[in-house]
């Protein structure tokens, strides 16, 4: 019989420890299924009954036989869809440093700045931390895109990336901030970001976006990039270059002086230009200290993003370009962002540090790079 010991309660929202097991899952020879008391266990009584039923059917849900879809009622813009149960939250070691919401999923010293408009300027001895946390977070980043291939699941990637992070004595990131339940965001297809790590298998043809963030000796580092899985079809590799040259194209702009908001205009025309459309819910950022801080990087023209470069910022561009309509929508797990026409999305993100002489791009790529 399976030992509830450093076991955490599987139930939505519910991180509590485990203490008790589901009899019928002992009984069909399904892992996990961990509840923390009898109220919890019965209050996801609807969602987990389906693990039984599926299991029982063969895996009529569409996923792997023991997976269900959480959201059934929920109308999908494509194919893709959550493959749960999600495996359990992972555990840090106690001596890693965390971030001040590892424990209760609320950012407070973002939030204390939410209304700034102040962008931070590091000095030499932050710079040289901050670049340092941008290489163990490329090499992080590494280590999960050595891990796809067909038949891989995006949470035994997410299992690499953790151990990646502990490895090197960082907390990831995304580990709930604001109650995320994994270390990193997996996106496929149309899944445009915050993509959560579950029991699906990548598919010949897929394209897959690891977004990677570590926190480090108090300092932040995020990158991300889209990668193809198996044989993928012409319109994919188009849209996935398309959106690593509208990046290229940003980062030459970046110099003391320029306007964060004139980034926006050589990504979206690049984009049209090659047919296809930007994503505008979501923006680049600074980081530093904060995961997410001023100033706000939008992807788009036309906008109206306050700041002027200068030597010392340190902040992200990560276009999301679409094959469809830019328009996104929202699953019910409040996280994985999608096209609302079903088509495919790809991004790309990198670190910038602007110098008295352009910028420096903090997660370039290694040697060791794949």
């Amino acid at each position: 019989m399976t030992t509830l010991a450093n076991k955490t309660c599987q139930g939505l929202g519910c991180d509590k420890p485990a203490k008790l097991q589901c009899p019928t899952c002992i009984k069909l020879g399904i892992e996990g299924s961990f509840f923390c008391d009898q109220a919890c266990f019965k209050k996801n009584w609807p969602l987990h009954k389906m693990v039984h039923d599926n299991v029982q059917n063969g895996g009529t849900s569409g996923g792997p036989a023991g997976t269900y879809n959480p959201f059934p009622a929920y109308y999908y813009s494509g194919a893709i869809r959550p493959t749960y149960p999600l495996g359990p939250r992972r555990t840090v070691p106690d001596h890693i440093k965390r971030p001040d919401y590892a424990e209760t999923g609320i950012p407070t010293s973002e939030q204390a700045v939410r209304s700034s408009t102040k962008i931070e300027v590091l000095n030499a001895e932050e710079i040289e931390i901050i670049r340092h946390v941008a290489r163990m977070g490329r090499e992080v980043l590494d280590a999960g895109a050595r891990a796809i291939k067909v038949g891989v699941t995006t949470d035994e990637i997410d299992a690499v990336v953790h151990q990646a992070c502990i490895d090197r004595n960082a907390y990831p990131s995304p580990l709930n901030y604001y109650e995320f339940p994994k270390s990193h965001c997996t996106s496929v297809n149309e899944v445009i970001c915050h993509g959560i790590p579950d029991k699906r298998p990548l598919q010949d043809g897929d394209i897959v976006n690891i977004d990677i963030s570590i926190y480090l000796n108090g300092f932040h580092s995020d990158m991300n990039k889209t990668y193809f899985v198996g044989n993928v079809d012409e319109k994919s590799r188009k849209l996935v270059n398309t959106t690593r040259e509208c990046l290229d194209l940003a980062i030459k702009l970046v110099k003391p002086g320029a306007l964060y908001r004139d980034l926006g205009t050589v990504i979206e025309k690049h984009a049209k230009s090659r047919g296809f459309s930007v994503v505008k819910t979501y923006c680049g950022h600074g980081i530093n200290r904060l995961f997410h801080a001023t100033p706000n990087v939008p992807h788009y023209a036309k906008n109206k993003a306050i700041g002027v470069m200068k030597p010392g910022h340190v902040f992200t561009i990560e276009p999301m370009i679409n094959e469809g309509t830019y328009q996104d929508d929202t699953w019910p797990d409040n996280w994985t962002s999608v096209t609302r026409d079903g088509k495919r999305s790809a991004q790309f993100e990198h670190m910038l540090l602007v110098t008295d002489g352009g910028c420096e791009v903090l997660s370039r790529r290694l040697e060791t790079s794949p």
